[in-house]
């Protein structure tokens, strides 16, 4: 079973590229995020026209959640319960014994900014919730643009990003708060490629010498961990006239029984 997420940075514009992926690869699941689309101008016809069924969370030009999948969800949660947020940032639904979670963390701007502090709460607020999901469902996916290098590998120059949004400590701890709850970053089961990343800069040819990140992950739950048997980025769409600037990532899970 693969399951994936993929950040389109506007599916209005990205559209024949996630149309292309989902035939081509035909994941069981994908998560969009930054869809950047009210939910009246989601493209449903386009989509189902592959067999998928969707699920959107959506609001003009910015923001936007979206789960794509070949069979229908249910159980749908549009907000972090009891977190007051106008941002549309997550989604999530069950899928058999699967309950997904596809998160668009915010970005942060600068340690300075107001919008760091709205980051933090907003992980506070991801991880109270998380921990009632994980009491209901053992069965645990939570994906997306987490907008963090969890570690030091996971940045092209470390040094450059000490202390800067995205490589901050007070995020990096969140996320490992968030893995302490009984959830792994699927990625680093495996071994993998060194100076693996999931999003680079348009600009300064960052994507050509390889000057990214990686902040997009999935994160699986204990009960899932041993039925994990892969996890890869797929730089290929990232190579495409007008890309988005992040890369999907693809966990491979053996459903047993």
């Amino acid at each position: 079973m693969k399951i994936a997420t993929w950040n389109v940075n506007s599916l209005k514009v990205r559209l024949p590229h996630v149309v292309d992926w989902l035939a081509s690869h035909q994941p069981e699941i994908l998560c969009l995020q930054e869809t950047k689309l009210i939910d009246d101008n989601f493209p449903h016809d386009e989509i189902r026209a592959l067999g998928y069924h969707c699920l959107f969370n959506g609001q003009k030009t910015y923001n936007g959640v979206a789960i794509i999948s070949q069979q229908s969800g249910t159980d749908m949660v549009s907000d972090i319960p009891q977190f007051c947020d106008e941002q549309r940032r997550v989604i999530a639904a069950t899928y058999g014994d699967l309950r997904i979670v596809c998160v668009y963390v915010p970005n942060g701007e600068s340690l300075e900014s107001q919008k760091y502090q709205y980051k933090l709460q907003w992980l506070h607020a991801l991880k109270g919730w998380l921990e009632q999901e994980l009491c209901q469902y053992s069965r645990l996916i939570v994906l997306g643009d987490f907008n963090i290098a969890p570690e030091d590998r996971d940045v092209y120059d470390p040094d450059a990003w000490h202390d800067k949004v995205l490589c901050s400590e007070p995020e990096r701890d969140a996320f490992k708060r968030l893995l302490s709850m009984g959830l792994q970053d699927s990625f680093r089961l495996f071994d993998q490629v060194e100076k693996s990343y999931t999003w680079w800069d348009y600009r300064m040819m960052a994507f050509r010498l390889n000057r990214g990140l990686r902040i997009d992950h999935i994160l699986i739950s204990d009960a899932l961990a041993e039925d994990c048997v892969a996890c890869t980025i797929d730089k290929q769409p990232r190579k495409l006239e007008r890309p988005s600037d992040h890369a999907p990532v693809i966990v491979e899970i053996v459903i047993k029984g």
